[in-house]
């Protein structure tokens, strides 16, 4: 039976050669010896994995970009990058296929992008969580040796899938771990390698296997947790998280039709209003993505469904002023919080699941110059508050000040939220600003928020997670931003709609940032600072 499988087998010299070595191996064999089933498990292996199988791509670029912007809105670098692949694969008709590495914060649709691109390109999917993977083993496998030995995972799905070219997702990539028993990251090097993964050797088919004709997708919240080298050889594709006005575009085309469709109702027994969408994504969700938006949408479809079952009296409208009832109370969430208190100032924070607001406040008190830092900082941070310092008590001139002021006063620079671990040199133009209204009793201009390290000289360079930082401070109500000159080039690569709304002052020295932040006002019930 294996022979006449064999016979109709497409696959390669070398495998072909093994095949009919092994099954010499199992004719001698009694069936009745322990190595009997290894031996013939080996060989349904070697006959199952499709080798030269290959699906047949769909090159209709048209059908391609219709079924991407069906299933998501939005996402405009990773649809061009896969049309692109296309085009290059009609027109030559032989490439190797990209791996593409899909980085942004939770809910934005990285992993479901997948099976879109699958159907997009008419190839089978493949998804492989590595999330806690330890064992270098689940990658290469086990040599056949050892009991109960297996491919690994990576040949594993190969085989389900039935095609040697499919869409192969490698989710959480990030979160790989490593032990004793190896390191599965450095065992991905030679699956993600170009130049390597057309001979990947997998430990318990001992055979090289050509990997090549996949197209891998990774996906990663945190790409500082890779490794260095693996994520190298990975074309990083940046999915940053969406704009009020696209959460409720999504939240109207895709996720309300589905929770409709998944519970038996149709539109006839429930509307939910762009206003009421657009009420649910500001009051009880805080994110880059749209996981939260998806359960409080489930859960609005979810009541209607009971109500409609227990024949109890309804709107079919749901309004803005149902949600209390339906949801419970609105979240609060990181918001402007004016101008009035001196030493008060708005940063801008890049986390792994998107951006974030943050308030540095800094008082001050009588005594000696005490520096004081609160909130759970990190060392980087810890350091940008004494730079800031420290050039402050150099330049008092600038601000008014005399010198000696600072050794009158201690200063103490919170950041709240102290339960919660900050570090990166980003808040230093923010802390400078903070000190110097501290210092003038100067108020702060109105719905500014920035973002920069600062050097001793006052430079200021340029920072990271610029698209996540902006997209925060449109959420919490912010209108000017300002950022180092070097990052331009940033906000110019995002699209328009996305910075609808804001204005930015792009700086390249602290002096530049204090005559544009401070006010010439002081605020109510001033301290008594002496100053020349």
């Amino acid at each position: 039976e294996k022979r006449a499988k064999a016979a109709t087998k497409d696959w390669p010299d070398h495998a072909r050669e093994a095949f009919d070595k092994e099954i010499g191996k199992l004719e001698r064999m009694n069936p009745q010896a322990s190595e009997y089933s290894v031996q013939s498990n080996y060989l349904e292996t070697l006959l199952d994995l499709p080798w030269n199988e290959v699906s047949q791509d769909n090159f209709d670029l048209n059908h391609a970009q219709a079924v991407l912007d069906q299933d998501h809105y939005g996402l405009e670098k990773v649809k061009e990058r896969i049309i692109e692949h296309l085009a290059v694969l009609k027109i030559k008709g032989d490439l190797k296929a990209p791996i593409l590495c899909l980085y942004g914060p939770p809910g934005v649709g990285k992993t479901s992008l997948g099976r879109s691109i699958a159907e997009a390109l008419g190839r089978k999917y493949v998804r492989m969580s590595l999330g806690g993977l330890r064992d270098e083993a689940e990658i290469r496998g086990h040599r056949k040796t050892y009991i109960g030995a297996m491919p690994g995972r990576v040949l594993q799905n190969l085989k389900k899938s039935g095609t040697s070219n499919p869409l192969f997702v490698l989710d959480e990539i990030d979160k790989l771990g490593r032990d004793h028993q190896g390191d599965p990251s450095s065992a991905l090097l030679e699956v993600l390698d170009p130049e390597q993964n057309h001979t990947f050797h997998d430990n318990y088919l001992d055979l090289d296997y050509d990997l090549s004709k996949v197209m891998f997708l990774a996906t990663c919240n945190d790409l500082s947790t890779i490794q260095p080298a693996l994520r190298d050889r990975m074309e990083i594709i940046d999915v940053s998280g969406y704009t009020l006005e696209e959460k409720v575009q999504i939240g109207k085309r895709h996720l309300l039709p589905k929770h409709l469709n998944k519970s038996g109702l149709a539109t006839t027994h429930l509307k939910v209003p762009v206003a009421t969408i657009q009420s649910v994504v500001e009051q009880y969700t805080n994110e880059s993505g749209v996981r939260g938006l998806d359960k409080r949408l489930a859960k609005i479809v979810r009541h209607r469904a009971k109500q409609i079952a227990l024949e109890e009296a309804h709107d079919i409208e749901v309004g803005a002023e149902h949600l209390h009832h339906i949801l419970g109370i609105a979240r609060t969430k990181d918001r402007y919080e004016g101008n009035e208190v001196a030493g008060v100032v708005t940063g801008l924070a890049w986390t792994p699941r998107g951006g974030d607001i943050l308030f540095i406040e800094s008082s001050l008190t009588p005594g000696t110059g005490k520096l004081t830092l609160t909130g759970n900082l990190g060392d980087v941070m810890k350091e940008s508050a004494i730079i800031a310092l420290q050039h402050l008590k150099a330049h008092a001139d600038w601000l008014g000040l005399t010198p000696d002021v600072f050794d009158k006063w201690n200063v103490h620079i919170h950041v709240p939220q102290g339960a919660i671990p900050k570090d990166g040199p980003s808040a230093g133009i923010t802390m400078l600003t903070a000190l110097a209204s501290a210092f003038t009793q100067r108020k702060v201009r109105k719905y500014l928020a920035m973002s920069g390290e600062i050097t001793l000289r006052g430079q200021v360079l340029p920072v990271g997670g610029i698209k996540e930082k902006i997209l925060a401070a449109k959420r919490a109500g912010i209108k000017e931003i300002i950022l180092c000159e070097r990052n331009r080039q940033d906000v110019e690569d995002i699209n328009p709609r996305y910075i609808k709304g804001l204005t930015f002052t792009y700086v390249s020295h602290m002096r530049d940032v204090v005559d544009r932040a401070l006010l010439g006002q002081h605020v109510e019930h001033p301290l008594r600072i002496v100053s020349s």
